[in-house]
């Protein structure tokens, strides 16, 4: 650590936006500071990553469909797994 950051008392959301956007957070810590593999067992995930393997030509039916709705590929085929679900 560099030098110690030391946090003023904000009186708006707007003053801290301002704080946060002109500090350079190299002139207070050195990449040794950061540590790998902290957990926070607090912390719920609200979605997991899977794998699944899938055709190419599917895929590319639902980018198009999803390119379609102006909507993610992703979102579109989490909605429709979970209409499957549901049926």
């Amino acid at each position: 650590m560099k030098k110690k950051l030391i946090l003023p008392k904000f009186k708006s959301e707007a003053e801290e936006a301002e704080f946060w956007a002109k500090l350079n957070l190299m002139d207070y810590f050195e990449p040794s500071d950061f540590k790998r593999g902290v957990v926070f067992p607090q912390l719920k995930r609200s979605k997991r990553l899977i794998s699944i393997r899938l055709p190419d030509e599917l895929i590319s039916k639902v980018k198009n469909k999803a390119d379609k709705l102006d909507v993610s590929y992703q979102s579109l085929i989490r909605q429709y797994i979970q209409q499957g679900v549901a049926a």
